[in-house]
């Protein structure tokens, strides 16, 4: 009985304190080499290493924002931006296998979509087609967040700035959390700038974006995404 309690503590424990992440020496490498100097940038900033990462992404200006929520509070602070090197496809969606589109809309990325032994030095998988896609038939798979500075759907980084956020990511799960979530956006979703787009044929898909991109504008948290009658909803 004894044996099987401490068995059960370690388990809880191990569900607590982070999840198990795939690693390799070059993983390793990044990660140890990058930790330091991130660790001088987070204390900046009132953050710390291992607290809570959100990402956002807008394809317009090639930015991919690194937000943080720091110990004890229920809000996230912008970390740092980096510059997407490249992203192939035009605004709007991916909507099937081949159509070159990198992913607009709200993903997540768990420690099994951690990809150390990428073809692209590391890569993160945004985990598309995700409800949202899946319910209107589109298709495709294996949209990443990578290094190598090419892609084909994907969103590549320079390797630099991908050793940085997955380091980022891999302290954040490895001390607990179990997900972190990925909004894709065309561009900042300002009434001014929807107003520019007003004619464009993804208009609608848009302000549903819209919806969720000014939640975590007002609230600076991101919001519960599900989806309902084809159409994301937020809480």
């Amino acid at each position: 009985m004894r044996v099987l309690i401490c068995l059960l503590f370690l388990c809880t424990s191990l569900l607590a304190f982070g999840q198990n992440l795939p690693s390799t020496p070059r993983s390793k490498k990044a990660i140890r080499e990058n930790t330091p100097a991130l660790r001088e940038a987070l204390a900046s900033k009132n953050m710390a290493m291992g607290d809570p990462i959100f990402l956002r992404i807008f394809k317009e200006t090639n930015e991919l924002e690194v937000w943080i929520q720091p110990e004890n509070s229920d809000t996230f602070g912008l970390f740092k931006t980096y510059e997407i090197c490249y992203y192939s496809g035009n605004l709007g969606p991916k909507t099937k296998q081949g159509d070159g589109q990198s992913p607009e809309g709200f993903y997540f990325i768990n420690a099994n979509r951690f990809n150390p032994w990428s073809s692209f030095h590391l890569s993160l998988n945004m985990g598309y087609p995700n409800a949202y896609d899946r319910a209107h038939g589109y298709t495709g798979n294996y949209l990443m967040i990578h290094g190598s500075c090419v892609s084909i759907g994907c969103y590549a980084m320079r390797d630099e700035g991908i050793e940085e956020i997955y380091t980022l990511a891999h302290k954040a799960v490895e001390n607990g959390q179990q997900f972190f979530r990925v909004h894709s956006f065309p561009f900042r979703m300002t009434d001014a700038a929807m107003a520019k787009q007003k004619n464009h044929k993804w208009i609608d898909f848009w302000q549903n974006l819209k919806t969720g991109y000014d939640w975590f504008e007002e609230k600076k948290t991101p919001p519960n995404v599900n989806v309902k009658s084809g159409e994301y909803t937020f809480n």
